[in-house]
């Protein structure tokens, strides 16, 4: 039984006062003067509860801004692009002039049952966000597969600004190697300066943190080093640490999905991504950003970070390997393989590699003998020992051919008995000896 209900039976049959009524239920007297009203207008009806939809609506938008957001929805959708409420909203600001909350198009598109909604969808709020303070503060990096529409399979490469997610660097390749990473990092810097800090994943041509030590540091961390940049890489099994440059990805592949012209070639990939790269960066808004801005907005808005500059100590490791039948060692340095000459007396050694940057102690694993210290040649792919060139081999003088060694065994044999007549017999290894074609003459055979 409804509260109404009790208060107009007290009054109506009980004969209570407004007042008895009031302070016996705990309501105030007017709302029961209000009750009897419509009771006395109404009858029966007083004891539903009455709608609170105001009974004007003056901030309501109009039929055509609600045809117009879902105009906008289905047009961004036609192109790949993200179709939320804020993105929504900053369309409808910047491209026609009308300002309507993200609450308001949220709503619209409820209406519409164009929301899907999906309650076991984990909530944004659950997230723990970060974000660099400064541009350049921090570079996000990742590469991802995306098959031609011939089907053979590329690899993207991109540079993200953590802070205002600006575009640094997007590049189509048949396949991501660290000389590939390397260069389109040089490019990125040479273009918009250098980073105070990188954060990549944990892949090979980023990092080889976990490869053992076997191979150095490749190449892209020599150069981060060299430059005074600090990098970072993720927890293992967690690529929610580079989730700015993840959700890129994901943006990213559902554009390339609604293009009408999907690329065959490498090249046309890379004309795809250039001009999305253009629309990311100047024509999207993004909803992580201040007041919807676009990255190129926030990047430009502040000063850039440089690196801090901070001592980086030297590369030190120890190697044990063996010289191959040649006695050459191979040695990785800055993700380039060298060769190393000991010398061919060292063939097949077990040695011990005491490497500290270039410089690079080798050493007999077996007898702690240094066989060689050296520093290594960047630019070239062999190391050699150095010692002054052979001298040239000198040519031999011709003698006359030795009769015995050119006749068979029994020329030879013949030859003796008729140089040889008058002397003893020949015995058993005197033959032997003559057949082995060593030269004889009577002084040696007595």
């Amino acid at each position: 039984m409804s509260k109404a209900r009790l208060v107009i039976t007290a009054v109506t049959v009980e004969g209570l006062s407004q007042g008895e009524a009031a302070r016996r239920y705990g309501v105030s007297q007017g709302w029961i003067s209000r009750l009897l009203a419509r009771y006395r207008a109404g009858g029966e009806a007083a004891f539903e509860p009455r709608s609170r939809r105001p009974l004007s609506s003056p901030n309501a938008i109009s039929a055509d801004a609600g045809e117009l957001i879902v105009r906008l929805r289905k047009d961004l959708a036609g192109q790949g692009l993200d179709t939320g409420p804020q993105t929504i909203a900053w369309h409808l600001q910047h491209r026609h002039q009308v300002t309507v909350s993200a609450a308001t198009v949220s709503r619209t598109l409820t209406r519409q049952g164009l929301v899907i909604p999906d309650p076991s969808k984990r909530p944004r709020s659950s997230y723990i966000r970060f974000a660099a303070e400064m541009p350049s503060e921090c570079w996000q990096s990742d590469f991802t597969h995306c098959p031609l529409a011939g089907g053979a399979d590329t690899e993207i490469l991109t540079w993200l600004d953590d802070h205002s997610r600006y575009v640094l660097s997007l590049t189509a390749h048949a396949r991501v190697t660290g000389p590939v990473v390397l260069a389109a990092f040089r490019a990125a810097a040479a273009a918009h300066g250098t980073p105070a800090s990188t954060l990549t994943d944990n892949g090979l041509v980023f990092t080889t943190r976990f490869a053992g030590g076997k191979g150095g540091r490749n190449a892209l961390e020599s150069e981060l080093r060299r430059l005074g940049i600090a990098q970072k890489n993720g927890k293992p099994n967690h690529p929610q640490t580079q989730g700015k440059v993840e959700r890129f990805q994901q943006t990213l592949k559902n554009w390339l999905r609604a293009q009408p012209a999907q690329p065959v070639t490498l090249a046309g990939l890379q004309s795809l991504l250039d001009a999305f790269a253009v629309i990311y960066n100047t024509r999207r808004p993004h909803r992580s950003l201040p007041h919807g801005a676009t990255p190129a907005v926030v990047y430009q808005a502040r000063p850039k970070a440089i690196p801090g500059g901070r001592t980086v100590g030297s590369h030190d490791r120890v190697r044990t390997d063996r010289t191959d039948p040649a006695g050459k060692l191979t040695l990785r340095v800055n993700g380039r393989l060298h060769h190393i000459g000991t010398g061919q007396e060292n063939a097949r050694t077990p040695v011990l590699m005491l490497i500290q940057d270039l410089h690079v102690r080798i050493i007999n694993a077996a007898t702690g003998e240094l066989i060689r210290e050296l520093v290594i040649d960047p630019a070239r792919d062999y190391q050699p020992l150095g010692r002054p060139p052979r001298p040239p081999t000198r040519p031999t003088t011709k003698t006359t051919p030795n009769p015995l060694r050119v006749q068979g065994h029994s020329d030879v044999l013949r030859h003796l008995r008729v140089e040889l007549r008058g002397f003893e017999p020949l015995t058993p290894s005197m033959r032997t000896r003559c057949a082995t074609g060593l030269r004889y003459s009577p002084e040696n055979l007595s």
